[in-house]
């Protein structure tokens, strides 16, 4: 958390470097005229006026000049920087496979990202977006329960029972379908978030979601495992709960606080919220992969279509089955990406400590990879679609 507070400090100069400048326009002061005591004809007012408005218009002139020449070249750099920004935004997908990519091939590239990196990453994805909200926002989202109950039903009812029939229908062994089903029953990933904020969706909405389905997790999860599965998942509650808060509540907070008290500052930084969210994204998939890249290597095409179509019926449905029973566009893209993005990592892990087969773990491996592809793609394709002003 000390290297993640460290690069915050480093970006805020940099923003204001970058970000174009706000010259405020020149104010004209109008001077009296002596009184004069004889009568004013309209030849002398068009006389005593001409000087003055040329003088006027000519220091006007001098004045926009100087102001474009001062923010010409910081407005220059900050365009091609929107520009550029907006491209790579755009290439999420890209970015995702060339990463995961390297992974595969040299797993080792990413052994520099810890522990400690790994948790500053999730951190700056989550201050990304805590900085585009605001407390009324919430309260907004609290006014309309329905949607977060409908997204808490398909991440603990639609997602977990897909995952045990495609598993079934591709006939996997038993360890991987208690991998297929442990990703199905997790909660959502914290970069649904982002992707939602590209997707144009609530940000707000998608937090809440997170929040409450990570929250869930800790009943949700080791009650479908041992249903379906007859296996108990063990859970740490309070681990998970503090990790909450440290990783997802706390920056959103702190991201929240700095828009209301320093709205200047956010301001110059909100431009570069997106790229910070992508890179760590990017950074979050390669490491994972690069710890189980072997097994990845290893999967079929049994087991990577299965994981693939999971997440991407899990977004078809996420969208159309909210969008049939009445929730708008913005709500339905919105409970399609967090629907369709789990915490893969999470599941990895629950693999790793709580199941005995080691083949029970590769599902997640290959779910970290498909799904930031498909939930990508979603937010891309969404981006270009407009939304109407009263959905």
């Amino acid at each position: 958390m000390v290297k993640f507070a460290y690069a915050s400090i480093l970006l805020i100069p940099a923003a204001y470097g970058f970000a174009p400048s706000i010259t405020s326009a020149p104010v004209l002061h109008n001077v009296g005229n002596a009184i004069s005591s004889r009568p004013a004809f309209a030849s002398d007012k068009r006389r005593s006026i001409a000087p003055l408005s040329m003088a006027s218009s000519s220091a006007m002139k001098m004045s926009d000049a100087a102001a474009d020449g001062e923010k010409s070249l910081g407005s220059k750099i900050f365009e091609v920087y929107t520009k550029t920004a907006n491209a790579a935004t755009t290439l999420f997908p890209l970015w995702t496979v060339l990463f995961t990519a390297i992974a595969l091939k040299k797993p080792s590239t990413f052994d520099f990202f810890t522990t400690e990196y790994f948790t500053a990453a999730l951190a700056a994805l989550m201050l990304s977006m805590g900085i585009t909200l605001t407390p009324q926002d919430f309260v907004e989202v609290t006014k309309e329960p329905s949607s977060v109950l409908m997204q808490f039903s398909l991440c603990y009812g639609m997602m977990p029972a897909l995952a045990f029939m495609l598993g079934k229908a591709f006939g996997l062994e038993a360890g991987l379908l208690a991998g297929m089903v442990l990703v199905g029953s997790i909660n959502g990933g914290q970069a649904s978030n982002l992707c939602t904020y590209i997707a144009k969706g609530n940000v707000a909405l998608s937090v809440l979601m997170t929040t409450a389905t990570t929250v869930g997790a800790i009943l949700m999860t080791p009650f479908l495992c041992k249903t379906m599965l007859g296996a108990v998942v063990p859970v740490d509650a309070a681990g998970i709960a503090k990790s909450t808060i440290q990783v997802v509540l706390a920056p959103i907070a702190i991201g929240m606080t700095a828009n209301k008290f320093f709205p200047k500052i956010v301001k110059a930084i909100l431009p570069f919220a997106p790229v910070v969210g992508v890179v760590s994204t990017c950074l979050l998939v390669a490491s994972a992969v690069a710890q189980v890249a072997e097994p990845i290597l290893g999967a079929g095409m049994n087991l990577q279509i299965p994981v693939l179509l999971l997440h991407l019926v899990g977004g078809i449905v996420g969208y159309w089955l909210p969008k049939l029973t009445g929730f708008g566009e913005v709500k339905s893209r919105t409970m399609a990406i967090e629907t369709s993005m789990k915490s893969s990592a999470f599941g990895f892990l629950l693999a790793k400590l709580h199941f005995g087969d080691y083949i029970a773990r590769v599902p997640s491996a290959v779910s970290v990879v498909w799904m930031a592809l498909t939930g990508s793609l979603l937010a891309v394709v969404w981006r270009y679609i407009p939304v109407k002003e009263d959905e």
